[in-house]
């Protein structure tokens, strides 16, 4: 076949009784052959001869691939328009027609293709149905991506009544519902319960959905068996017990981060790498995020001495490339956050492997050892939240203190702003809004006589639904004002207009509470019980204003109403943070960086000593019923006090424990040989 010419090949495609099977395996034989021009012209000579065939459909599909392949999308975008048009119910043509339009930046017809395809009246059987599936997946990512979600959540509630089973789907529902502030957050239909939706959100929806640390552990573990899990066959990279031998070495650290770039890990880490003692460790980036070469991104890549882009390798390579590396201790920047690498990790290609920074909790794994945290965020009567063994720095956010920030300030008229209005502000992410905590910021205005809430701009659905909700409770919506995005040295400049920014709970700032702090705006926070609730605290607290870290939801809105009343306890305030600015911990990348360093070395010679940690995943099934038991959505589980009280009761009438250690596991496995 390698040697088949021109007219060789002519002949054997109009001869008589040429299947289109004979045709399909001429065009692999020349693929193969390296000859892909000639099988696309194959196709292209048989469909000539063949008008009338009643699979031609199938032909003009796969000569599109081959069309694709060969960069010819336009040609390939026309051999699946006459695919469908020779059989409209030919459902394969429309998923790869929509894909084709979307790459050339034809989003709304890709969508309107990929809608097509969903709708059509085909024959109900696995296979249509599969596909039509696949439109309506293909329809919201796209959707997601071009921040339209209140569409998207309709091709998602569409894919999930289709298969209640396929839990991205119903992760990406619950998020998308999240975005909006659509509450309540978890909707039932009649395929889709409330538990399925419960169980199918990704760990890092549920910390902004509930304060429930047991829940967020037995979910992060749930999610790590779904998505991460390694078999046997994949961990032959496997170094969890390979020798670190130090003589005439520095340790080797990895960090593997989808975000090194402009992003907010990227801002929190860029100055961190800068300040590395390298005669103490030699640092390794791993990137594995969206193509960037954004300052940011140039600017980390110059400071690491090795920055590897692991983006175009799989998970087996990459962690080959690491192993090869020799690396020591590899920290997850990621975790169960989006374009994670974590089955990187599942594979073991280093003895210590770390969970810090990128996803505020546990990684519910059997492989990550330590997470990395503060005396706030996780204080040791907390550790049995986490799979992880703690281990502690002085505060546990880097910040960048080199970050730009436009000189000019704008006017409060340029954002919108009344000159005299005390403004309260919360700039983050609109998914962290939950119903109980815009009634607080509520009670507040209402308190706050000329007061606004400024909030940063998100979708045009949430920004109307907060603006409705808060006049169908009694305050005018022009209170509730939106900032655009801007760029960040912009963003930050206009924080000067703020007087005091109102954190969010169960999930709270990071970022952007470093970034209020740095700009000297004090920040109120509600801590409660999970790491994503504890961490603005933490940051306040290490700011040097330990009293705007409140411990109820009556306290949250009493301190907000307190300092809205007085103009000159808010500039004391910021007065404090201008002062502390040069010399607090959280703006110490120094001290963070040389305890970070330390404690890389702690973990080492643990290791060394054979006392490296074992993750402990104990009863987490039993965990994860009982939290899908209990209604998240009426119950505030942070206000609850007794709140280890609901699962004991929740266990003791599972399985009639009788006694379980309070300073110990709810359920211990000693508890469980007491059952009854």
């Amino acid at each position: 076949m390698a040697d088949l010419d021109t007219l060789d090949l002519l002949s054997k495609l109009t001869a008589e009784g040429c299947s289109l099977g004979d045709l399909i395996n001429m065009a692999v034989e020349l693929s193969q052959a390296g000859k892909p021009q000639v099988a696309d012209q194959a196709y292209k000579i048989w469909a000539r001869f063949n008008p009338d065939h009643p699979q031609l459909c199938v032909a003009l599909f796969n000569r599109s691939v081959l069309q694709s392949a060969l960069g010819d999308n336009s040609g390939a975008a026309a051999s699946l328009e006459q695919a469908i048009a020779l059989n409209p119910d030919f459902m394969p043509a429309y998923v790869n027609l929509g894909g084709l339009q979307e790459r050339a930046g034809l989003g709304e017809l890709a969508i309107a293709t990929w809608e097509a395809g969903a709708n059509r009246p085909a024959t109900m059987n696995g296979m249509a149905v599969a596909y039509a599936f696949t439109c309506l997946k293909q329809i919201a990512r796209l959707l997601g991506d071009l921040h339209q979600p209140a569409r998207a959540e309709m091709a998602l509630q569409r894919a999930a009544d289709i298969d209640p089973h396929a839990m991205d789907v119903i992760g990406q529902l619950v998020a998308t519902r999240l975005s909006q502030c659509k509450w309540p957050i978890l909707a039932p239909s009649e395929r889709v319960s409330r538990e399925t939706l419960l169980r199918g959100v990704n760990p890092l929806s549920i910390a902004a959905y509930t304060d429930d640390p047991l829940l967020l552990l037995a979910a992060a573990n749930t999610f790590i068996e779904r998505e991460a899990k390694a078999t046997p066959e994949q961990v032959r990279v496997d170094r969890r017990d390979a020798p670190i031998d130090l003589s005439g070495r520095r340790p080797r650290i990895g960090y593997i981060s989808s975000d090194l770039r402009d992003h907010a890990v990227g801002y929190l880490m860029a100055e961190l790498f800068e300040v590395h003692d390298r005669e103490k460790v030699e640092v390794f980036a791993y990137y594995c995020g969206p193509e960037s070469s954004d300052g940011l991104n140039t600017r980390i890549r110059a400071a690491v001495e090795h920055f590897i882009d692991i983006r175009p390798m799989s998970d087996d390579e990459a962690a080959q490339r690491i192993v090869d590396d020799g690396i020591d201790i590899l920290v997850d920047v990621n975790g169960h956050t989006r374009d994670a690498r974590t089955a990187v990790f599942a594979r073991r290609p280093a003895p210590i492997l770390v969970n810090w920074l990128g996803y505020p909790g546990t990684m519910g794994s059997d492989y990550h050892h330590y997470i990395v945290a503060d005396p706030w965020i996780i204080p040791p009567e907390m550790e049995h939240y986490y799979s992880e063994a703690v281990r502690r720095i002085p505060c546990y956010q880097p910040n960048d203190r080199r970050r730009k920030v436009e000189e000019a300030c704008p006017s409060r008229a340029d954002a919108g702003l009344p000159d005299d209005a005390f403004v309260f502000c919360c700039f983050n992410g609109v998914q962290k809004i939950t119903p109980h905590m815009f009634d607080r910021w509520i009670q507040i205005l209402k308190r706050t006589p000329g007061s606004v809430l400024w909030l940063l701009d998100s979708n045009p659905e949430a920004n109307a639904r907060l603006r409705d909700s808060a006049e169908a409770k009694g305050v005018d919506r022009t209170r509730i004002v939106f900032a655009p995005k801007l760029q960040n040295a912009y963003h930050l400049a206009r924080y000067r207009l703020a007087d005091l920014f109102l954190d969010t709970t169960p999930y709270g700032a990071h970022t952007t509470a470093s970034d209020a702090l740095w700009m000297a705006v004090p920040v109120l926070t509600w801590s409660g019980r999970s790491f994503a609730s504890r961490v603005c605290g933490s940051l306040v607290r290490s700011a040097g204003l330990p009293e705007l870290v409140v411990d109820s939801g009556e306290a949250y809105v009493e301190k907000a109403v307190e300092i809205g009343a007085d103009r000159e306890k808010a500039q004391a305030l910021r007065a404090t943070l201008e002062a502390n600015r040069d010399t607090c911990v959280l703006f110490n990348m120094d001290l963070l960086a040389s305890s970070l360093e330390t404690l890389y070395g702690e973990m080492i010679a643990e290791y060394q000593s054979g006392g490296r940690p074992s993750p402990d995943l104990a009863n987490l099934d039993v965990y994860m019923s009982v939290g899908l038991e209990l209604d998240q959505d009426e119950r505030e589980m942070q206000a609850v006090d007794d709140y280890e009280g609901l699962y004991r009761a929740a266990l003791a009438r599972r399985h009639k424990v009788r006694s379980v250690p309070a300073d110990n596991r709810i359920w211990t496995p000693e508890a469980r040989q007491e059952a009854v």
